[in-house]
């Protein structure tokens, strides 16, 4: 056992750098905040509310208030075309819709294991529109960091028995709202390397309110004028809205640092820093599978950071002329595209 560890040991201090090892701080620290998303919007789903455009709403309203105000001092026009964002938007609303709806049906424990087909999703969506390829050691991690979740769902199963009123409808909606995640994480991580995240983060907000408000008008004007308020219920949108508004700042550093299949990767941990919320708050026990599946996870996420492959640059030269390798999204002149890469 001790030359176990030491091996490790030497491993660790061999291929975990300074940059590894703060991109994966700053990756748990997302996942804290999406724990903290999750519980709220189970909260406020027990309180009887069934509004998840109108919850998300609140959250969009911020990001294009506070980040269109940056833009707008900037006095910055927007790098990529109007309908890309919308589009971008749309995903997002989508996504974030299907997966509060679910928690109106489905378990929190449900709902947090179907949540990891986001995983698959996105190194799919990666490989075919951005051109990412993947290591061995990258799909031997991500494969790990899968099985943490497995035990840390089975310790919940154990403690609260799954439950939901209709746990397949609910399921069904989890997995819809994965492929919309992904794709609005890989839309997302194209932009926020290419372009410039402040606008990209400030455009989904606007567009993603937009949406929200089109889409709820229709939808849940007659729930919305039902809600019955009270201290509780504000209190969980306001938690709501202020972790939305912290994991959309956080989120597009690690999409730039590393990519989609390492972000949703991370958020894998989301279940066990909830449980971790629960011990403080609720003074809960926790099964001794949950600290086993904590190290299985972050095993998992340093393999996958450690054996990532070199970044392919940005063009690529063919027949002596200079071709981009991603899909240019604006309506550049061939004149400022050259310049762009450096001809």
């Amino acid at each position: 056992m001790k030359m176990l560890w030491l091996g490790f040991a030497r491993w660790w201090r061999t291929h975990v750098t300074l940059r590894v090892f703060g991109l994966l701080l700053l990756a748990q620290a997302v996942s804290a905040v999406m724990a903290i998303m999750s519980l709220t919007s189970s909260l406020i789903a027990d309180l009887g509310v069934n509004a998840p455009l109108f919850q998300s709403m609140f959250n969009y309203l911020s990001l294009g208030l506070v980040y269109g105000s940056i833009l707008i001092c900037r006095r910055q026009k927007p790098l990529i075309p109007w309908y890309w964002y919308l589009l971008l938007g749309f995903v997002d609303v989508q996504g974030n819709y299907l997966v509060n709806e679910a928690y109106q049906y489905s378990s929190i424990t449900s709902v947090t294991l179907l949540d990891c087909w986001t995983i698959p999703w996105a190194m799919i969506l990666t490989w075919f529109i951005i051109g990412t390829r993947y290591s061995i050691g990258q799909y031997v991690g991500a494969v790990l960091c899968v099985i943490g979740l497995g035990l840390v769902l089975l310790s919940d199963a154990g403690i609260a028995g799954g439950g939901g009123t209709k746990p397949i409808l609910g399921d069904i909606l989890v997995i819809g709202g994965t492929f919309f995640y992904a794709m609005s994480n890989v839309g997302e991580e194209f932009c926020v390397k290419k372009k410039d995240r402040v606008e990209v983060v400030a455009m989904i907000g606007v567009y993603g309110f937009l949406v929200t408000v089109v889409e709820g008008s229709i939808t849940e004007l007659k729930t919305v004028e039902s809600i019955k308020w009270s201290t509780d219920l504000v209190l969980s949108l306001v938690g709501y809205t202020a972790s939305s508004f912290l994991f959309y700042t956080l989120a597009p550093f690690v999409l730039k640092l590393s990519g989609a299949a390492l972000f949703n990767l991370s958020l894998l941990t989301s279940d066990m820093w909830a449980v971790v919320f629960k011990i403080y708050l609720y003074h809960q026990e926790v099964d001794w599978l949950y600290f086993l599946s904590f190290a299985i996870v972050v095993i998992g996420l340093v393999i996958y950071s450690t054996t990532e492959k070199e970044p392919v640059a940005a063009s690529t030269i063919e027949n002596g002329n200079v071709e981009a390798e991603y899909q240019v999204l604006n309506d550049e002149s061939a004149e400022s595209r050259n310049e762009s890469l450096g001809r």
